[in-house]
């Protein structure tokens, strides 16, 4: 493909409440097996992008480690590859990332450097699949400057928390408000934008001659009556977990047969990092239900409804309703958890119950917290 790809994974979402505490958004386990990250870097390689950023910045290490080895998806070459750039201090700037665009304005030289015509910029928090040519095909088609790839949402959905924008005839954007206080549109920014490498050199170095930081706010918003900004619609699953409330429900989602399928059974394949680690233990006295159990994990009690990561125990008596058990969580005998999240390296006490509402998702950390290197 003609363009090099930039993940923007360095931001931090009070929306996540505790779970952002020691780990990147992007670095959230999704699915059993899986991080948030994963969807994007395996859209890129399935893109046929053979050179690959990833900016980090908030609680990075674990996100860091998942990303230390590139061969998982197909990105470990001799020119280019997967490429991790956290903050610098420079004789320049001894600054973090103030935002967006700041990040690309510290990474100036990746781009400056780099051949590719165009560049596919992608959130680390958007769980889909799409295939970028399609969306860099209909960007030259319309002789866009800047291609935002939007989605058109439930009317019954929140998107106050997305950026909105509304479109004429031709798919020419009208109108960008980021996360409104009411929306005056369904159609929302999914956070991937096509766009050519030279005018994003030249957009981001007006940018921080005027001391401004945003991408959206001040490239998008700004030039939207300027430049030729043009909305790709796009179709199948998309969702972002930048919140306590989407996080659950994204990975619910993948009780769903037909989401799995779509994911994990029709091509292109989704990839990530592989753990060495023994199947599943179903002990006598274990019961499971439309459930998703990953490798390493210990069942002798009831799970319904519920997903399980890796190396998750589940001690005798337990009944696990509705809920998510991060990685590594001990949970003791006749333990009740319904409605919940389980935070990674927990253990929990026998004998005790964790309940949430369907509507208020509880998030159980208890303070005997495991660490591991």
């Amino acid at each position: 493909m003609r363009a090099i790809g930039i993940v923007l994974a360095g931001g931090n979402s009070k929306r996540m409440r505790e779970l952002s505490n020691k780990r990147a958004i992007a670095a959230m386990p999704v699915a059993g097996s899986y991080r948030s990250i994963d969807f994007a870097l395996s859209n890129m390689t399935n893109s046929h992008i053979q050179n690959v950023a990833v900016f980090t910045q908030y609680n990075s290490r674990s996100l860091n480690e998942h990303l230390s080895s590139s061969k998982w998806w197909d990105l470990g070459r001799k020119q280019g590859g997967l490429l991790v750039f956290t903050p610098t201090i420079t004789s320049e700037s001894s600054d973090w990332y103030r935002g967006t665009a700041d990040a690309l304005y510290q990474n100036l030289v990746f781009l400056k450097n780099s051949h590719e015509p165009y560049v596919v910029i992608a959130a680390g928090d958007g769980i889909y699949k799409l295939d970028y040519n399609k969306v860099l095909e209909y960007h030259i088609e319309k002789k866009a400057d800047i291609t935002v790839v939007c989605k058109d949402m439930q009317e019954d959905e929140d998107v106050t928390r997305f950026g909105i924008v509304k479109t004429n005839e031709d798919g020419r954007i009208t109108e960008f408000e980021e996360k409104p206080m009411i929306a005056s549109s369904n159609t929302i920014s999914c956070g991937i934008y096509v766009i050519r490498r030279r005018q994003l050199i030249e957009l981001i170095e007006r940018c921080a001659a005027e001391d401004r930081y945003d991408f959206v706010r001040d490239i998008l918003i700004r030039y939207r009556n300027l430049k030729r900004i043009y909305a790709y619609k796009m179709d199948g699953y998309w969702s972002n977990i930048a919140s306590v409330e989407s996080y659950y429900k994204t990975n619910m989602d993948f009780l769903n047969p037909e989401v799995r399928n779509y994911f994990f059974k029709q091509y292109p394949d989704v990839y990530t990092k592989i753990d060495d680690l023994p199947p599943a233990k179903y002990n006598p006295g274990a019961s499971v239900k439309n459930s998703l159990v990953a490798s390493g994990c210990i069942l002798n009690g009831t799970v319904e409804n519920s997903i399980l990561f890796k190396k998750a125990y589940i001690g005798n008596n337990c009944v696990i309703k509705n809920s998510i058990i991060l990685n590594d969580v001990y949970i003791g005998d006749n333990t009740v958890i319904e409605n919940c999240i389980v935070e990674s390296r927990d253990t929990i006490r026998a004998n005790t119950t964790h309940i949430g509402a369907p509507d208020n998702i509880k998030i159980v950390i208890e303070k005997n917290e495991r660490y591991t290197l």
